[in-house]
C-alpha cells in the first residue's frame, strides 16, 4: 500500500471524558493504523491497548469529569504508529501500581491495564504530563 502525505499527517483530537470517546478515540487509531499498512491482527492490537489508555484516562484519570478532556495525538510514519493519551487528571507513578500477576493480586477485577497495554504495543511509556495528567505513549512497529 502506497503512504500518502495525508496518511502520515498527525492527528489531534480533544475528547470528552465519557465512554463514547473510547470508541472514537479507538476508530481514529484504527483507520490510521489500516491506512499506513498494519494488518488485521495488528490493528486489532493497537485498538485493544487504546482501549484500555482512554478507559483509564476517562475513568481513573478524569473520573468522568465534564469539564476534563482527554487529549489523544496520532503520528504515523513509513513504519509505525504512535499514539498519545493524555488526560487532565492528577496523575500517578507507575510505580505505586500493583504487579497483577503476584500472587495476591492474580483474582483482583482490576489492575490490569498496563500490562494489557504492554503486551499489545512495541513501545508504551506511561509517565505524568507536563501541566499534570498522565500522559500514556505507545508505539507499534510495521513488521
Amino acid at each position: 500500500m502506497s503512504k500518502t502525505s495525508a496518511d502520515l499527517r498527525p492527528i489531534h483530537e480533544l475528547l470528552a471524558s465519557d465512554l463514547a470517546s473510547v470508541d472514537i478515540a479507538e476508530e481514529s487509531v484504527m483507520q490510521r493504523a489500516e491506512r499506513i499498512g498494519f494488518d488485521e491482527d495488528a490493528r486489532m492490537d493497537l485498538g485493544l491497548a487504546v482501549r484500555e489508555a482512554m478507559v483509564n484516562a476517562v475513568v481513573h484519570g478524569n473520573n468522568y469529569s465534564p469539564k476534563k478532556k482527554v487529549e489523544l495525538s496520532i503520528h504515523s510514519s513509513m513504519d509505525s504508529l504512535r499514539v498519545v493519551i493524555l488526560d487532565q487528571g492528577s496523575g500517578f507513578e507507575v510505580k505505586t501500581v500493583p504487579d497483577p500477576l503476584d500472587d495476591q493480586n492474580l483474582m483482583k477485577t482490576s489492575g490490569r491495564g498496563l500490562l494489557m497495554m504492554q503486551t499489545y504495543v512495541d513501545e508504551l511509556s506511561v509517565k505524568k504530563g507536563a501541566k499534570g495528567g498522565t500522559e500514556v505513549v505507545m508505539v507499534k512497529y510495521l513488521p
